[in-house]
């Protein structure tokens, strides 16, 4: 009997613990149990310590709360210009009512999928394969609003998408890397023009200063030459009117006069002997008689100064 009682006992404290540890439930933080009574939805678990009643609640679905990436597979889509292109990209979502999310769909992480590719192939197909490459933020946003509006009835919450790739075919891939080279060649021609033109522009800007300075080189040379010679012909004037009134001076000394008329006498016989010979002919003056008295005048004059 005694060892009865022992095992009775044991079994009693087996299904007391199992009871306790059924009542006690701990939810970490972040997450969000749904509890059924009788199969049907009673209460959402907070994070913490929560009682409930074992064998007549149970805990039916157990929900993150975190912000969750779920990478959509990737799939082929038609342009607007019937171009194939492959799009691969990631969806971020987070459940906000563990009620619905439980009981909106069968399984919202599938029906978000979905509803992501399908909304991405409208998305595509209304535009050109070009305008697919420039307009990548509008075709997340425009994925986003569409998927959170249908997600809301299963109390999921699509954060954000973001293309992680777009590829064409390969023969659209080369075409595009052929325009990419001839954009290029074309700039690169464009800038060799340029630097042509503006070193062109540059050489004859060089070339007119340097005419300009030319010019105003010759120009300043020339009115130092024409300077030059005004001064030298001031020079020399002011140097004949200076010997002029010497000459007038002496002129009106005693015996200036005579003195005069010898120093014209010798100037003329020594011009009148350099001309007189010329090509081996002989020079003789029209009037013998002038320079014959020119030469007594001449001589009576240096005889009256001994």
């Amino acid at each position: 009997m005694e060892f009865s009682f022992e095992i009775v006992a044991l079994v009693i404290f087996i299904i007391a613990m199992v009871f306790v540890f059924k009542t006690i439930n701990v939810v970490p933080q972040q997450h969000a149990w749904v509890v059924e009574r009788l199969g049907k939805y009673h209460a959402t678990l907070a994070p913490g310590l929560n009682i409930v009643i074992p064998f007549i609640d149970r805990i039916a679905y157990k929900h993150v709360l975190k912000e969750i990436p779920l990478d959509v597979p990737p799939q082929v889509c038609i342009t607007r210009d019937n171009t194939q292109l492959q799009v691969d990209g990631i969806l971020y979502y987070q459940v906000t009512d563990a009620m619905r999310a439980s009981y909106g769909a069968s399984n919202y992480v599938q029906a978000i999928t979905q509803l992501a590719q399908t909304t991405l192939r409208s998305v595509i197909g209304k535009m050109e394969l070009d305008k697919t490459f420039e307009e990548r933020d509008h075709i997340n946003t425009t994925i986003v609003n569409a998927i959170d509006e249908s997600a809301a009835n299963w109390g999921v919450k699509v954060l954000r998408y973001e293309i992680k790739d777009l590829t064409p075919p390969a023969e659209i891939l080369h075409s595009m890397q052929r325009q990419i080279t001839a954009e290029r060649e074309k700039r690169a021609l464009i800038a060799a023009s340029e630097g042509r033109r503006q070193e062109q522009i540059n050489i004859a800007s060089g070339e007119r200063e340097a005419s300009i300075a030319r010019s105003e080189g010759e120009r300043q040379a020339s009115i130092n030459r024409a300077q030059g010679e005004a001064s030298a012909i001031v020079a020399l004037a002011e140097a004949s009117a200076t010997a002029l009134r010497q000459v007038g001076a002496a002129i009106r000394e005693p015996g200036g006069e005579d003195a005069m008329n010898l120093r014209v006498a010798e100037h003329y016989v020594d011009a009148f002997s350099k001309l007189a010979k010329t090509n081996n002919s002989i020079i003789v003056p029209a009037n013998l008689g002038e320079m014959s008295g020119l030469i007594a005048s001449a001589l009576q004059i240096v005889k009256t100064q001994k």
